[in-house]
Protein backbone atom coordinates (compact mmCIF):
# COMPACT_ATOMS: atom_id res chain seq x y z
CA UNK A 1 0.00 0.00 0.00
CA UNK A 2 2.93 2.07 1.18
CA UNK A 3 4.64 1.54 -2.49
CA UNK A 4 0.81 1.99 -4.87
CA UNK A 5 0.92 5.33 -2.79
CA UNK A 6 3.98 6.26 -3.55
CA UNK A 7 4.21 5.33 -6.98
CA UNK A 8 0.28 7.47 -7.31
CA UNK A 9 2.12 10.83 -5.17
CA UNK A 10 4.62 10.54 -8.19
CA UNK A 11 2.65 10.53 -11.03
CA UNK A 12 0.44 12.99 -9.76
CA UNK A 13 3.43 15.66 -9.36
CA UNK A 14 4.63 14.37 -12.73
CA UNK A 15 1.28 15.32 -14.15
CA UNK A 16 0.45 18.48 -15.30
CA UNK A 17 -2.11 20.20 -13.57
CA UNK A 18 -5.54 19.88 -15.60
CA UNK A 19 -6.61 22.79 -17.87
CA UNK A 20 -3.26 23.83 -18.44
CA UNK A 21 -2.03 22.44 -21.70
CA UNK A 22 1.84 22.40 -22.73
CA UNK A 23 1.90 24.57 -26.06
CA UNK A 24 4.73 22.63 -28.40
CA UNK A 25 5.84 24.86 -31.32
CA UNK A 26 7.49 23.66 -34.61
CA UNK A 27 10.20 26.50 -34.18
CA UNK A 28 13.51 25.97 -32.52
CA UNK A 29 15.22 29.47 -30.41
CA UNK A 30 17.22 30.20 -33.26
CA UNK A 31 14.05 29.73 -35.96
CA UNK A 32 12.19 32.11 -33.70
CA UNK A 33 15.08 34.56 -33.65
CA UNK A 34 15.88 34.67 -37.32
CA UNK A 35 12.26 35.10 -37.48
CA UNK A 36 11.91 37.96 -35.28
CA UNK A 37 15.42 39.94 -36.91
CA UNK A 38 13.78 39.27 -40.79
CA UNK A 39 10.44 40.72 -39.64
CA UNK A 40 11.31 43.13 -36.71
CA UNK A 41 14.57 45.02 -38.38
CA UNK A 42 12.10 45.77 -41.62
CA UNK A 43 9.33 46.66 -39.40
CA UNK A 44 11.49 48.95 -37.17
CA UNK A 45 13.23 50.67 -40.62
CA UNK A 46 9.63 50.99 -42.39
CA UNK A 47 7.86 52.62 -39.37
CA UNK A 48 11.03 54.96 -38.58
CA UNK A 49 11.51 56.24 -42.01
CA UNK A 50 7.46 56.56 -42.75
CA UNK A 51 5.28 56.79 -40.15
CA UNK A 52 7.01 58.69 -37.88
CA UNK A 53 7.78 61.38 -40.17
CA UNK A 54 4.08 60.94 -41.07
CA UNK A 55 2.93 61.35 -37.58
CA UNK A 56 5.76 64.57 -36.99
CA UNK A 57 4.13 66.22 -40.03
CA UNK A 58 0.63 66.06 -39.22
CA UNK A 59 1.55 67.43 -35.63
CA UNK A 60 3.61 69.92 -37.54
CA UNK A 61 0.70 70.70 -39.92
CA UNK A 62 -1.05 72.84 -36.50
CA UNK A 63 2.27 74.93 -36.02
CA UNK A 64 3.64 77.95 -37.16
CA UNK A 65 7.24 76.95 -38.50
CA UNK A 66 9.74 78.89 -40.18
CA UNK A 67 12.13 75.49 -41.18
CA UNK A 68 14.94 77.63 -39.68
CA UNK A 69 15.08 78.25 -36.03
CA UNK A 70 15.10 75.40 -33.83
CA UNK A 71 11.63 73.41 -33.01
CA UNK A 72 11.64 74.40 -30.01
CA UNK A 73 10.49 77.90 -31.07
CA UNK A 74 7.43 76.41 -33.58
CA UNK A 75 4.43 78.21 -31.94
CA UNK A 76 0.67 75.95 -32.23
CA UNK A 77 -1.78 77.71 -34.56
CA UNK A 78 -4.53 74.84 -34.51
CA UNK A 79 -6.41 74.67 -38.03
CA UNK A 80 -5.41 78.25 -39.30
CA UNK A 81 -2.92 76.20 -41.98
CA UNK A 82 -5.83 74.37 -43.30
CA UNK A 83 -7.86 77.29 -43.09
CA UNK A 84 -5.11 79.35 -45.50
CA UNK A 85 -5.02 76.66 -47.64
CA UNK A 86 -8.63 76.16 -48.43
CA UNK A 87 -9.46 79.76 -48.61
CA UNK A 88 -6.29 82.33 -48.86
CA UNK A 89 -4.74 79.78 -50.90
CA UNK A 90 -6.99 78.11 -52.68
CA UNK A 91 -5.92 79.05 -55.57
CA UNK A 92 -3.04 77.16 -55.58
CA UNK A 93 -5.18 73.73 -53.94
CA UNK A 94 -7.68 73.66 -56.39
CA UNK A 95 -5.55 73.80 -59.08
CA UNK A 96 -2.89 70.89 -57.96
CA UNK A 97 -5.52 69.20 -57.12
CA UNK A 98 -7.23 69.15 -60.78
CA UNK A 99 -3.77 68.14 -62.09
CA UNK A 100 -3.29 65.22 -60.08
CA UNK A 101 -7.24 64.43 -60.70
CA UNK A 102 -6.66 64.73 -64.50
CA UNK A 103 -3.42 62.81 -64.14
CA UNK A 104 -5.28 59.68 -62.01
CA UNK A 105 -7.45 59.72 -64.95
CA UNK A 106 -4.94 60.05 -67.40
CA UNK A 107 -2.96 56.75 -65.86
CA UNK A 108 -6.30 55.27 -65.95
CA UNK A 109 -6.69 55.14 -69.92
CA UNK A 110 -2.39 54.77 -70.48
CA UNK A 111 -3.42 51.70 -68.09
CA UNK A 112 -5.93 49.97 -70.59
CA UNK A 113 -3.42 50.66 -73.57
CA UNK A 114 -0.73 48.82 -71.68
CA UNK A 115 -3.56 45.88 -71.30
CA UNK A 116 -4.10 46.15 -74.84
CA UNK A 117 0.15 45.95 -75.63
CA UNK A 118 0.26 43.16 -73.15
CA UNK A 119 -2.49 41.43 -74.73
CA UNK A 120 -1.05 41.46 -78.43
CA UNK A 121 2.48 40.64 -77.04
CA UNK A 122 1.20 37.47 -75.62
CA UNK A 123 -0.30 35.68 -78.89
CA UNK A 124 3.88 35.38 -79.51
CA UNK A 125 3.72 37.84 -82.36
CA UNK A 126 7.31 37.54 -84.84
CA UNK A 127 9.55 40.24 -83.13
CA UNK A 128 7.68 40.29 -79.49
CA UNK A 129 10.86 40.03 -77.89
CA UNK A 130 11.94 43.75 -79.76
CA UNK A 131 8.27 45.04 -79.14
CA UNK A 132 8.89 43.68 -75.38
CA UNK A 133 12.30 45.81 -74.63
CA UNK A 134 11.01 48.88 -76.65
CA UNK A 135 8.33 49.29 -74.33
CA UNK A 136 9.64 48.55 -71.28
CA UNK A 137 12.96 50.67 -72.03
CA UNK A 138 11.39 53.96 -70.44
CA UNK A 139 10.53 51.87 -67.17
CA UNK A 140 14.35 51.43 -66.21
CA UNK A 141 14.19 55.21 -66.31
CA UNK A 142 13.79 56.99 -63.50
CA UNK A 143 10.98 60.11 -63.58
CA UNK A 144 13.22 62.65 -63.64
CA UNK A 145 15.33 61.23 -66.32
CA UNK A 146 12.01 60.48 -68.26
CA UNK A 147 11.03 64.51 -67.62
CA UNK A 148 14.84 65.88 -68.87
CA UNK A 149 14.40 63.72 -72.02
CA UNK A 150 11.20 64.79 -73.14
CA UNK A 151 12.16 68.66 -71.52
CA UNK A 152 15.38 68.82 -73.92
CA UNK A 153 14.88 65.69 -76.52
CA UNK A 154 11.41 66.40 -77.99
CA UNK A 155 9.87 68.95 -76.17
CA UNK A 156 12.80 71.96 -77.09
CA UNK A 157 11.27 74.73 -78.76
CA UNK A 158 14.38 74.97 -80.84
CA UNK A 159 15.46 71.48 -81.89
CA UNK A 160 12.85 69.06 -80.40
CA UNK A 161 11.70 66.42 -82.26
CA UNK A 162 8.16 66.83 -82.05
CA UNK A 163 8.75 70.71 -83.07
CA UNK A 164 10.40 69.46 -86.45
CA UNK A 165 8.37 67.09 -87.64
CA UNK A 166 5.71 70.03 -86.80
CA UNK A 167 4.40 71.63 -89.73
CA UNK A 168 3.62 74.80 -88.52
CA UNK A 169 5.69 77.87 -86.12
CA UNK A 170 7.32 76.25 -82.90
CA UNK A 171 5.37 75.04 -80.07
CA UNK A 172 6.20 76.07 -76.68
CA UNK A 173 5.35 72.62 -75.05
CA UNK A 174 6.20 73.55 -71.60
CA UNK A 175 6.07 77.18 -71.84
CA UNK A 176 2.50 77.37 -73.24
CA UNK A 177 0.25 78.24 -69.96
CA UNK A 178 -2.77 78.56 -72.24
CA UNK A 179 -5.50 76.62 -71.43
CA UNK A 180 -7.44 74.03 -73.73
CA UNK A 181 -10.59 74.00 -71.78
CA UNK A 182 -12.02 75.31 -69.08
CA UNK A 183 -14.96 75.32 -66.13
CA UNK A 184 -16.53 77.13 -63.40
CA UNK A 185 -17.40 75.80 -60.30
CA UNK A 186 -19.78 77.33 -57.87
CA UNK A 187 -17.73 77.57 -54.78
CA UNK A 188 -14.63 78.74 -56.54
CA UNK A 189 -13.97 82.58 -58.09
CA UNK A 190 -11.36 81.02 -60.70
CA UNK A 191 -12.35 78.91 -63.28
CA UNK A 192 -10.44 75.32 -63.52
CA UNK A 193 -9.05 73.97 -66.78
CA UNK A 194 -5.74 72.18 -68.49
CA UNK A 195 -2.55 73.79 -69.58
CA UNK A 196 -1.27 73.19 -72.90
CA UNK A 197 1.95 72.45 -70.75
CA UNK A 198 0.19 69.93 -68.51
CA UNK A 199 -0.74 67.95 -71.70
CA UNK A 200 2.47 67.62 -72.66
CA UNK A 201 3.50 66.57 -69.17
CA UNK A 202 0.90 63.53 -69.43
CA UNK A 203 2.60 62.30 -72.82
CA UNK A 204 5.89 62.31 -71.28
CA UNK A 205 3.92 60.30 -68.39
CA UNK A 206 2.16 57.92 -70.69
CA UNK A 207 5.54 56.82 -72.16
CA UNK A 208 6.71 55.52 -69.06
CA UNK A 209 3.55 54.35 -67.77
CA UNK A 210 2.46 52.05 -70.40
CA UNK A 211 5.61 49.82 -70.24
CA UNK A 212 5.33 49.41 -66.71
CA UNK A 213 1.70 47.84 -66.66
CA UNK A 214 2.41 46.07 -70.03
CA UNK A 215 4.62 44.43 -68.64
CA UNK A 216 3.03 43.63 -64.61
CA UNK A 217 -0.39 42.16 -67.07
CA UNK A 218 1.75 40.37 -69.81
CA UNK A 219 3.60 38.53 -66.66
CA UNK A 220 0.03 37.49 -65.50
CA UNK A 221 -1.05 36.40 -68.66
CA UNK A 222 1.69 33.94 -69.35
CA UNK A 223 0.44 32.42 -65.44
CA UNK A 224 -2.88 32.08 -66.69
CA UNK A 225 -4.90 28.54 -67.27
CA UNK A 226 -4.97 28.59 -70.79
CA UNK A 227 -8.00 25.81 -70.39
CA UNK A 228 -10.23 28.04 -69.27
CA UNK A 229 -10.13 30.11 -72.82
CA UNK A 230 -10.25 26.94 -74.15
CA UNK A 231 -13.75 26.10 -72.41
CA UNK A 232 -14.85 29.37 -72.76
CA UNK A 233 -14.21 29.05 -76.47
CA UNK A 234 -15.72 25.95 -76.49
CA UNK A 235 -18.89 27.67 -75.18
CA UNK A 236 -18.63 30.32 -78.17
CA UNK A 237 -17.37 32.96 -76.23
CA UNK A 238 -15.70 35.10 -79.05
CA UNK A 239 -12.05 37.42 -78.16
CA UNK A 240 -13.16 40.34 -76.73
CA UNK A 241 -16.15 38.00 -74.83
CA UNK A 242 -13.15 35.76 -73.00
CA UNK A 243 -10.98 37.95 -72.53
CA UNK A 244 -14.14 40.77 -70.56
CA UNK A 245 -15.89 37.81 -68.82
CA UNK A 246 -12.50 35.32 -67.98
CA UNK A 247 -9.53 36.53 -68.49
CA UNK A 248 -9.68 39.88 -67.06
CA UNK A 249 -11.65 38.57 -64.06
CA UNK A 250 -8.65 36.30 -63.54
CA UNK A 251 -6.54 38.88 -63.11
CA UNK A 252 -8.14 40.30 -60.63
CA UNK A 253 -5.02 40.49 -58.26
CA UNK A 254 -2.82 42.20 -60.88
CA UNK A 255 -5.65 44.66 -61.53
CA UNK A 256 -6.16 45.47 -57.10
CA UNK A 257 -1.90 46.17 -57.82
CA UNK A 258 -1.95 48.21 -61.04
CA UNK A 259 -5.22 50.34 -59.45
CA UNK A 260 -3.08 51.35 -56.40
CA UNK A 261 0.05 51.71 -58.06
CA UNK A 262 -2.18 54.50 -61.19
CA UNK A 263 -3.55 56.12 -58.09
CA UNK A 264 -0.22 56.49 -56.21
CA UNK A 265 1.58 57.17 -59.02
CA UNK A 266 -0.21 60.22 -60.18
CA UNK A 267 -1.27 61.96 -56.67
CA UNK A 268 2.78 61.98 -55.92
CA UNK A 269 3.70 63.04 -58.97
CA UNK A 270 6.52 65.46 -58.32
CA UNK A 271 9.66 64.49 -60.13
CA UNK A 272 8.80 64.98 -64.08
CA UNK A 273 7.53 68.46 -62.92
CA UNK A 274 10.67 69.31 -61.55
CA UNK A 275 12.76 68.25 -64.32
CA UNK A 276 10.85 70.73 -66.32
CA UNK A 277 11.17 73.29 -64.10
CA UNK A 278 7.54 73.67 -62.10
CA UNK A 279 6.10 75.90 -65.03
CA UNK A 280 3.32 77.67 -64.94
CA UNK A 281 -0.20 75.77 -65.18
CA UNK A 282 1.86 72.43 -63.97
CA UNK A 283 1.22 72.56 -60.27
CA UNK A 284 0.49 69.17 -58.51
CA UNK A 285 0.09 68.28 -54.46
CA UNK A 286 4.00 67.71 -54.82
CA UNK A 287 4.91 71.03 -56.06
CA UNK A 288 3.11 73.08 -53.29
CA UNK A 289 4.43 70.85 -50.74
CA UNK A 290 8.35 71.66 -51.81
CA UNK A 291 7.34 75.51 -52.73
CA UNK A 292 6.07 75.94 -48.86
CA UNK A 293 8.92 74.34 -47.79
CA UNK A 294 11.72 75.77 -50.03
CA UNK A 295 10.99 77.36 -52.78
CA UNK A 296 10.44 80.94 -53.30
CA UNK A 297 8.89 82.76 -50.50
CA UNK A 298 9.35 78.94 -48.87
CA UNK A 299 9.88 79.06 -44.99
CA UNK A 300 6.32 77.89 -44.01
CA UNK A 301 6.90 74.42 -42.44
CA UNK A 302 3.24 74.48 -41.00
CA UNK A 303 1.15 75.20 -44.33
CA UNK A 304 3.86 73.04 -46.28
CA UNK A 305 2.86 69.62 -43.93
CA UNK A 306 -0.91 71.13 -44.55
CA UNK A 307 -0.56 70.54 -47.80
CA UNK A 308 1.46 66.90 -47.46
CA UNK A 309 -1.51 65.95 -44.73
CA UNK A 310 -4.61 66.71 -47.77
CA UNK A 311 -2.34 64.46 -50.11
CA UNK A 312 -1.46 61.88 -47.48
CA UNK A 313 -5.02 61.56 -46.83
CA UNK A 314 -6.12 61.26 -50.50
CA UNK A 315 -3.50 58.33 -50.69
CA UNK A 316 -4.32 56.66 -47.39
CA UNK A 317 -8.01 57.10 -47.97
CA UNK A 318 -8.22 55.09 -51.51
CA UNK A 319 -5.85 52.58 -50.24
CA UNK A 320 -8.19 51.65 -47.39
CA UNK A 321 -11.30 52.23 -49.09
CA UNK A 322 -9.73 49.56 -52.04
CA UNK A 323 -8.55 47.08 -49.45
CA UNK A 324 -11.83 47.01 -47.32
CA UNK A 325 -14.20 46.55 -50.46
CA UNK A 326 -11.67 43.59 -51.58
CA UNK A 327 -11.94 42.21 -48.52
CA UNK A 328 -15.76 42.18 -48.45
CA UNK A 329 -15.55 40.51 -51.93
CA UNK A 330 -13.96 37.50 -50.93
CA UNK A 331 -15.84 36.86 -47.84
CA UNK A 332 -18.96 37.28 -49.56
Amino acid sequence: MIGTSTVSTDIAQAAPPRGRRRRFSQLSRRDKTVLFVMVGIPAFIHIALVWVPALLTAILSFMKWDNVRPVDTAEAVGFRNYWEIFTIFDNQLFPALFNNLVLIVWLFLCSAVGILLAYLLDKNLKGTRVYQSIYYFPVVLSVAVVGFIWKSVMFNRDAGLLNILWPGDPIDFVGDQSKLFEFNLPLLDFPLGLSTNFAALLVAMAWRHIGYIMVLYLAGLKSFDPSLREAASIDGCNEWQTFRRVVFPGLKPINVVVAVITVIEALRAYDIVAALSEPRGTEVMGTLVTNSLTGEGGGYAGRGSAFGMVLFLLCIGFIIWYVINNFRERDA
